[in-house]
């Protein structure tokens, strides 16, 4: 018989803290209300398909970025500097992971031929399925936390793993590289439903001689909900290595993933002269898997030094800081726009012929 996992592994001292949270049910409560109330409101917004203007993303931006930092400011005002700093520092990381997760929706935009007047549609799909999965993964791990001594090993271990496979992609120029079609999700719809070959508006299904079909729509949007998971994987990790408390992370990630819809209009045209985005991510990734590694180490041997979360805002702030800067040095001049259309020329011209949701290859997942 082998022998309980228990008697391998170190139980938790008494220097471990427990998992606590600021939040009582009320606020619980009312955090989803608003979070639910808001993502109503873009399906409202959006049930009319058109192209969105420059004028109306930056002002969609704009509010979703002075919610989150006016709650966070509450939040200090309330609960004190620690948690604010925790806060905002959560905050910043789901940004900034948010920003990669933009990439591949680019790219799977670009990939299934997404008309202009229904990319916000397919993004606000993207977005609703992004937030079940977070606080499915969110709970999950905070089960995980109160129950598992290791956990934050576990978790530091997902995080550096995750990290070195981001910069080892970058290294290698294949960041997002994955072939929809090859897409165990994509390929399981078309294998049990048949597919129209043009978009019909908003609409997922449609019935045409007597039997039910997809439409390209829908298939795309499988392909953005097969993709949420892998992001989850990584996300909630890394901001329970800034905090303990579910209630933050669940805002944290609420927050980022609301405002991906007008970000990505105003971002579409900047994403490509982010080349050097994956190094920054897999530095944050690594660090914070470090974090969590030292803090396992410190419930066990309270001599182990931990990193206070105002460092770990600054090594944050710093790091994305320099790969912007970075970034658009190396792409000065117009040279990353120039790279994006060879990619997007290179990669239609090798795409297999099909229905519309196979006319380009796309590149997606970290």
């Amino acid at each position: 018989m082998l022998p309980s996992i228990h008697a391998l592994v170190p139980a938790a001292t008494p220097a471990e803290p427990a998992l606590t949270s600021i939040a009582t049910p009320t606020l619980w409560g009312a955090t989803i209300a608003a979070v639910l109330g808001l993502l109503v409101m873009d399906f409202v917004i959006t049930r009319r398909p058109h192209e969105v203007s420059m004028r109306e993303a930056v002002g969609w931006s704009v509010f979703y970025i002075a919610l989150p930092l006016a709650f966070g400011a509450w939040v200090w005002q309330r609960w004190g500097s620690t948690t604010g700093v925790e806060y905002l520092t959560g905050y910043l990381v789901e940004k900034s992971l948010s920003v990669d997760n933009l990439f591949v929706f680019m790219l799977l935009l670009t990939a299934f031929a997404v008309p202009a007047a229904l990319q916000q549609r397919v993004l606000l799909f993207g977005i609703a399925g992004a937030l079940v999965l977070r606080g499915i993964f969110i709970a999950l791990g905070a089960a995980v936390l109160a129950n598992v001594s290791w956990a934050f090993l576990l978790f530091g271990a997902i995080l550096l793993a995750t990290g070195v496979k981001i910069l080892r992609d970058q290294l290698r120029g294949t960041g997002h590289d994955v072939d929809v079609s090859q897409m165990r999700s994509v390929r399981l719809i078309r294998r049990f439903m048949p597919v129209t070959e043009d978009y019909r508006g908003p609409r997922l299904s449609v019935r045409e001689g007597g039997r039910r079909m997809l439409t390209p729509l829908a298939v795309v949007v499988t392909a953005v909900f097969a993709t949420d998971v892998v992001f989850a994987v990584d996300s909630v990790p890394a901001v329970y290595g800034i905090t303990n408390d579910p209630y933050l992370v669940f805002a944290t990630n609420a927050f980022a993933l609301l405002g991906l819809r007008a970000l990505y209009f105003v971002l579409q045209g900047a994403l490509s002269k982010l080349v050097h985005l994956g190094y920054g991510l897999a530095t944050i990734l690594g660090f914070i898997g470090v974090k969590l590694v030292l803090h396992w180490a410190h419930g066990l041997w309270p001599q182990t030094p931990e990193i206070p979360t105002p460092v770990s805002l600054a090594v944050i702030v710093v790091v994305l800081g320099v790969v912007t800067a970075t970034s658009l040095w190396a792409t000065r001049g117009g040279r990353g726009d120039a790279q994006a259309s060879a990619h997007v020329a290179e990669v239609t011209d090798s795409a297999p012929e099909g229905t519309a949701a196979d006319d380009v290859a796309a590149r997606s997942g970290r």
